[in-house]
């Protein structure tokens, strides 16, 4: 079983830059892969950025903007987000799980969301 809360939120301006954060609780947090999605409303739950022992993988939208990465020391989860457009206004959620699912909504287990906007 496998806790995640996500925080890092916010309200910025187009441009701006947040860092989002997955605090993962349970055990084994290493053994996880994981994954960043996306949800705007009226949208459907789309992958943003997984990750792996060998690497990251990035939908188009956010290549070269955002990056993910984990600290397995500190069970966290990050995503570094910087030129932030309208676009990227959304609720975002961290996922885990056993399989890698990479960028599909698959993955077992969920965090609540944070909520991310961009004005222009």
């Amino acid at each position: 079983q496998l806790q995640l809360v996500e925080s890092g939120g916010g309200s910025v301006q187009s441009g701006g830059s947040l860092r989002l954060s997955c605090a993962a609780s349970g055990r084994f947090y290493s053994s996880y892969y994981m994954g960043w999605f996306r949800q705007a409303p009226g949208k459907k739950r789309e992958g943003v950025a997984a990750i792996d022992s060998d690497g990251a993988s990035y939908a188009d939208s956010v290549k070269g903007r955002f990056t993910i990465s984990r600290d397995n020391a500190a069970n966290t989860l990050y995503l570094q987000m910087n030129s932030l457009s309208p676009d990227d206004t959304a609720m975002y959620y961290c996922a885990a799980d056993l399989v890698n699912w990479w960028l599909l909504p698959e993955y077992k287990y969920w965090g609540q969301g944070t909520q991310v906007t961009v004005s222009s």
